[in-house]
Parts: structure tokens; sequence; C-alpha cells
């Protein structure tokens, strides 16, 4: 597809007339959305999302006066700006964002309080050259080790409580464990659990809350004795450097490189560590749980099949992360989501809030445990600054759910109760979860337990291929030659996920996995049809499909996914199909007809007999419909139809390579952003060694070379070195592995780039496309 997501920087591109109030700082009216924007108050707390969903469809970059900042809350604005960290700096990452009364500044210079750089907050080349120095610890390899620790201490813990049939979790459970776990990995004795977690509560407010000048007295008082803690952990552990955990390798390396790991660096990260260490797996968890007791269907469904808990995980971190807001500043006037940003400019990065953008995400209020897209979730941000312990917090929470799932599946929450949240921008997670069983169910007493041993451990984000749904192909109609309609269910009659126009499934049967656009009505929820067409020549999944798999038959589904949006910004719209290319355009149809805006659609075929859904084209598309049939002697002229292509017009085909190549010739000629289009196959994937050669990826951001051997594609290297650059098709088409090239010249094999794109040399798609040389500097 090719689209253009940022408008023009040119004019603000919000229309503000009849709410406006006072100027932004670039002149811009304030509407008074943002004007009432207020991340203090219960609400935004409560449902963050929510909260902002008025800004992701009206005004995704606002200026909050109450605030002082930018607000962003688009995923491709959120991404935009994490991705480019020089623009856009980490610097008032720990900046108090409420600012210290005089009095408060002398009781922190009271205890002596220092707090400088972190890894959070700083900028190229410190950043990466002490992430580099200090990186290993956290790579999966190293981290499994503490999967045992933490599986027999949530036992351990389950066994105080399991038999009472009531718990308050987050005090008997949440908090703890991953404190001793985050401390066990810092080196760092356990004692003083409870004062620590009021110093992080301390340092939470003290950094992203809003307090009154009475309470930032005593949260200085506790920041500052904070302050003093670490420090004391700090000089013990500095006198005996040969100790095991990351602090020790990190005064290690202060020792070793002083110039790069300073004193003012150790002393700062000991107290933001201590707090960041635990705090948010605490956090995550809580939410976690709160998120799936509420949802009872999901929380059944892990119960059910615990394959699914790996991307429940991930769904849970987009639904409801711990950390929904990080920050930034503009180093110099930059546009972000087409609003200008003035030097100086400070930004919060609402991640929760692009976390729900339907942009990105189908149906982003559900939660789906089959998404297979949750994990670009950016709750655990992105880019250079992504945050290291992800796969900490990801493991504990994963076995944290199976434990639960296993010992304890009919657990409720306590109903009427009232969940409480810490008020302040970034951070979030309840202050108690109480949740009840009737014991006398409990599975170990009943002998229904499932095996103890939960078998070979995996760190890192979930794959994709446990993520099909089974459906029941409810009824299979023949469509033409070699074209059959499937209409498929749900076996239980449940819902199935809501989708949108241009959006794709994957079926999955006999060892195959093949995509197919929907095209049956959007406001049926429980029902998803697709077409698929008998490919004789094909690879053998189409002929499967049509074959062998009747009515009444079962098989797997994932999706859906949607990589072909509509922009529903167009004056006009032009859907233009060639054989089994109509799919998504029926849908697209569907959904202009139901907007009231003006469409035709231009529908190519060889004869009447190949032609895919014609009865329904007719039936609703009548009076838009353009049929052109070899066979009768009509075809399509794309120069004539095409003639009056203005700024307003949005030009949608799918079909065949000749057709596509044909509307880019001619797009080279329009305004940006008129031509969309999906290619509907792609050639063979498979790499041949004998006629590839090897290339080295040279990571800028994360200062990491990758060795790409002829046998192995650019994505599995990348996946193999521990990166997390998601994949959809792996064939090219999709464009979910896109990479920002820097340097080098690109052997490009994707389906997705237009011929422009390809010439530019800025974009690659990692699952297929090389390095056209023997080195390609990737933005990683």
């Amino acid at each position: 597809m090719n689209t253009s997501t940022h408008p023009s920087a040119s004019r603000c591109p919000i229309d503000h007339r009849a709410q406006a109030t006072l100027p932004g700082p670039n002149g811009c009216p304030v509407s008074s959305n943002a004007a009432a924007f207020n991340p203090f108050e219960p609400a935004y707390m409560e449902a963050p999302a929510e909260y902002l969903r008025w800004s992701r469809e009206q005004e995704p970059v606002f200026w909050s006066p109450q605030l002082g900042y930018w607000v962003v809350t688009r995923y491709e604005d959120v991404k935009a700006v994490f991705r480019d960290n020089i623009l856009f700096s980490p610097a008032n990452a720990l900046e108090k964002i409420t600012p210290a009364t005089p009095e408060v500044t002398q009781v922190l210079q009271r205890y002596g309080y220092a707090m400088n750089r972190t890894m959070v907050n700083e900028d190229e080349p410190d950043h990466m050259e002490r992430r580099r120095l200090l990186t290993d610890a956290f790579l999966p390899e190293r981290l499994v080790a503490y999967e045992p620790m933490v599986r027999a201490l949530a036992r351990q813990y389950m066994d105080r409580f399991i038999d009472k049939g009531r718990a308050e979790l987050v005090s008997e459970m949440f908090y703890e464990i991953p404190l001793n776990i985050a401390l066990k990995f810092l080196g760092v004795p356990d004692d003083g659990a409870e004062q620590l977690r009021q110093f992080a509560v301390a340092h939470t407010l003290n950094t992203w809350g809003r307090p009154t000048p009475q309470e930032q007295l005593q949260i200085a008082e506790n920041v500052g004795r904070f302050w003093q803690t670490a420090q004391s952990i700090l000089d013990d552990m500095r006198k005996r450097p040969d100790g095991e955990g990351w602090m020790y390798e990190t005064i290690r390396q202060h020792l070793r490189h002083p110039d790069i790991v300073p004193e003012s660096y150790l002393r700062s990260m000991m107290m933001a560590i201590l707090a960041a260490a635990h705090e948010t797996t605490s956090n995550a968890t809580a939410n976690a749980f709160l998120t799936l007791l509420r949802q009872r269907e999901a929380w059944d469904a892990i119960c059910e099949n615990p394959a699914l808990i790996p991307n429940a995980v991930e769904e849970c971190l987009r639904v409801s992360g711990s950390i929904i807001a990080w920050r930034r500043v503009a180093t110099a006037d930059a546009v972000v989501g087409g609003v200008p940003i003035p030097k100086g400019g400070k930004l919060l990065l609402v991640q929760v809030s692009a976390n729900f953008d339907s942009r990105h995400f189908e149906n982003p209020e559900e939660v789906d445990l089959y998404r297979e897209n949750a994990v670009e979730h950016m709750t655990f941000g992105y880019g250079a600054h992504q945050c290291m312990g992800k796969n900490i917090g990801r493991m504990q929470m994963r076995v944290f759910l199976e434990e639960f799932t296993r010992r304890l599946p009919h657990i409720g929450l306590v109903e009427n109760q009232t969940i409480r949240y810490l008020p302040n921008t970034s951070f979030r997670g309840p202050d108690k979860l109480w949740v009840e069983w009737d014991p006398a169910r409990n599975p170990e007493r009943t002998g229904a337990a499932a095996p103890a041993d939960a078998g070979a451990f995996y760190i890192g984000p979930p794959s994709k291929d446990g993520l099909a749904r089974t459906v029941r192909l409810q009824e299979k109609h023949i469509e033409g030659d070699g074209l059959f309609r499937f209409v498929l269910a749900d076996p239980r009659g449940r819902a199935l996920p809501a989708w949108t126009a241009g959006a794709h499934i994957d079926l999955i049967a006999g060892g195959f996995r093949r995509k197919y656009s929907l095209c049956g009505r959007a406001d049926d929820r429980h029902t998803l049809q697709v077409v698929v067409q008998r490919e004789a020549d094909g690879r053998g999944g189409s002929r499967h499909f049509c074959d062998l798999i009747a009515a009444g038959s079962t098989l797997q589904l994932a999706g859906p996914k949607n990589l072909f949006r509509l922009d529903e910004s167009g004056r006009r719209f032009v859907l233009i199909a060639g054989g089994i290319g109509i799919t998504p355009m029926l849908a697209m149809a569907d959904r202009l007809k139901h907007l009231g805006k003006p469409y035709e659609i231009h529908y190519a075929g060889r004869s009447r007999r190949q032609m895919a859904l014609l009865a329904r084209l007719e039936q609703d598309h009548a009076a838009r419909l353009n049929l052109y049939v070899k066979a009768e002697g009509r075809r399509m002229d794309l120069r004539a139809l095409l003639a009056d292509v203005d700024g307003g017009t949005r030009v949608y085909a799918c079909g065949p390579d000749r057709l596509i190549d044909e509307l880019e010739t001619m797009s080279e000629q329009w305004p940006e952003n008129v031509l969309h289009f999906e290619h509907f196959s792609a050639e063979s994937s498979a790499l041949d060694p004998d006629k590839e050669h090897g290339f080295v990826a040279e990571l800028k951001d994360s200062n990491v070379s990758v060795t790409v051997a002829p046998d192995q594609t650019l994505l599995q290297a990348l996946q193999a070195a521990g990166f997390d650059v998601p994949c959809d098709c792996g064939e090219g088409l999709c464009g979910t592995c896109e990479v920002n090239v820097v340097e080098g010249d690109v052997d490009h094999r994707d389906k997705v780039l237009t011929k422009a794109e390809r010439a530019a040399n800025q974009r690659l798609m990692a699952c297929c496309s090389r390095a056209a040389g023997t080195k390609i500097v990737l933005a990683l």
C-alpha cells in the first residue's frame, strides 16, 4: 500500500472554529477539549485510552495548557517520535512534571539528592555507549535462568492463600515477587521491601504526579530517604565489586570505563532502577489479571488453552499496560502528525492511546487473545530507548498466569470493590485487587490439577503460530469456475472479531496457511466470509481448501488484520479489481455506501463464470458497478476512467501485477496519497543459497552489526539477534516488517513499495528484500 500519514505542515490541520480558546505556543488555537485535558483527574487513570478517544479521532496532536505539553495520541505519530531520539530527546523523561517549590528543593538538598542522567533520559552518543556495555544481562538466554525462581515463588505465595478462598493479590503476591526478582537480578539485599514500596510511590508522585505544595513536602522527605537508601546500598556494593547482579556489573563497568559509566550515572541509576525494576511488572501483572477476569471469556480461554498465555500477556500489555505515557522534548522545530512543534516543545506520548488506535489495531477495544499484532503495542516504547527489561516483565506475567490458570481456574473478582490508581501521567496499576474462589473446587482437591511441570520455557515475544482460533465452515458456495465462497463461524456460536474494510484473515489447514481478504458484511459478528480461488498450478494451499474442506469441517483462522485500510477522508473513490482482487473492493464499497461517499467500482475478468461475487455486487452496488468482461469484448481503459483524478480522489486497486504496474506508472503524475494498492499473490519467497550472497546489516541505533547468511533472510537474522521486528505474511505482501534504510543499496523483492519508494531507497521489507552489496545500514 502507498499511503501518506502526515498532512501538510503549512497550516494547522485541525478545524478549531467555534471551539477555540487561547492560542498554543505555535499560534494554533487551543480547542476546548485540549484545554480541558487533565491527566490527574480520575477519569484519565481509570480508562486513559477512552479518555483520549476524542483526540485520536479529532485532534491527534494537541497543546495542553494545563500540562504545558504537546500530547500525542495516535500510533504512527507516537512511533515516529520514539524512532527519532535526536530530534526528540529523552532528556525530560525524569523531569518533575510539577515544578518543585523552593521548600521542596531545600528538603531534597538536605538529603544530598542529586538525581542526574540514567539510561532512560540520556542523549546520544552517551546512551548507546552505556547501553552496549550494560545490556548482556537482559538477553533472553541469560533471563531464562530466572524462570524457575519466579515459578517457585509463585507457587510458594499461592500456597499461603490457596485454601482461604479470598486474597488481595497486589499486597499478597504481585508486589513482592517482582520486587524479590528485581533485587536478585540487581544483586541487592532483599530486606526493607515495604520501605522500598513507599519510596517508589513517592518517586512516582514526585516525578509524574501533581501533588499539592503540602503533599510535595512529605513526598520530598520520602524521595530524600529513598536517595540516601539507594546510595547506602551502592556504597556497600562497591566495597565488594565481585558480587553477582546487574548493579555489580555496572560497578565493574564503571571501574573499567569511568568516562562512559561515571560516578553520577552509578548513583542516579541505583535509585532509578530500584523503582523501575519491579513497579512496572507489579502493576502490569495486576492490570492483566483485572483485564482478563473482567473479560471472563478470555480468562476461560487461557484456562482451556494455556498456549494462548504468551499472547494474552501481549494483549494485556496493549490494553492495560503499566506504562501509559512517556515524554520527549523537541531539539529543533519539528512536525508531528502535521502539527508544528517549536524547538523546546515538550511532548507527552500517550502509549496506551496509541495501543487503541484503530488505524493500526483491528477492533482495538476488544480483548482479543488471537490478535497477531498485539506484540506491536507501544507499552515498552520503541526504538533505541525501548525498555531493556521488557522480557523480565513478560516472563513473570506469563508464569503468574500459568500458575493461576492451572491451580485456580475458577477464580473471580470480588464484586463491588473500588479500584484505585495513583494519580500521575505515566504509570498505572491498581492499589488493591481482591479475588475470591471456592476452595472446594480447587483442582488440587478434586484431582483435576494439571501437571506442575511447565516444560521448556521461551523468553521473548510470542510466536504467531499458536494464535489461530478454531472455526467451522458453516457454508461453502460455488462462486464460479474454481471459485468457492467460505462462510465461517465459531463452533460454539460465539461472536467473531470485528473487522474493517480491507482486512484479511489467514486460513490454516492441512499444513497450509493462506491469506484471504474478507468480503462479507462487516456488521455480521457471527460469520466471516472469504472467496478462495482454486489455483491448479499453485503451491497446493488453494487446492486443499477447495477440494478437501467441506461444509461442517473445522479449520484454523488467524486475524483479522488490516494492512489495506480505507482512507475515509477522500472526496471520491475509484475501486479497481482484477479477478479475485474484487474481495477487498466489495467490503470497501459496502463501507463507502454506508458513509454516503461517492464511489465507483471497475471490475475486470476473463468471463462472468470466473468473476466472484457478481450477484451481491449487482444486488447492492449496481448503480456504481462497471464490468469489463474479456469474453464479451469489453476491456478496462485505465487512462480513460482515471483521467480526472485529483487530490481528493482515492484510487484503491487489487489484482495482478500488470494492473498494479500500470496504475503505479500513471500515479507518478497524480498527487500524493491518491493510489492505494494490494497484490493478491507473490512469487515464491524461498531462498536459493546458491544464488544469494551474505551481507552485514549495521544497526545504527543499536550500534550492532548482524551477519545475514546466504540461506537466511534479513528478518530471520534480526530476530535471531534479539530484535523484535514484527512480521505477518513473510512474502513481501503486507509491509509489517518494514525497516528504515540509512545507507546502502537494496535488492527490493516486495510487493508493497511503489517504484518511487524503491528508487528513494529509504525503506525495505526485511522478510524478503536484501542488501544489493555486502553491507547495509538500518535504523534499528
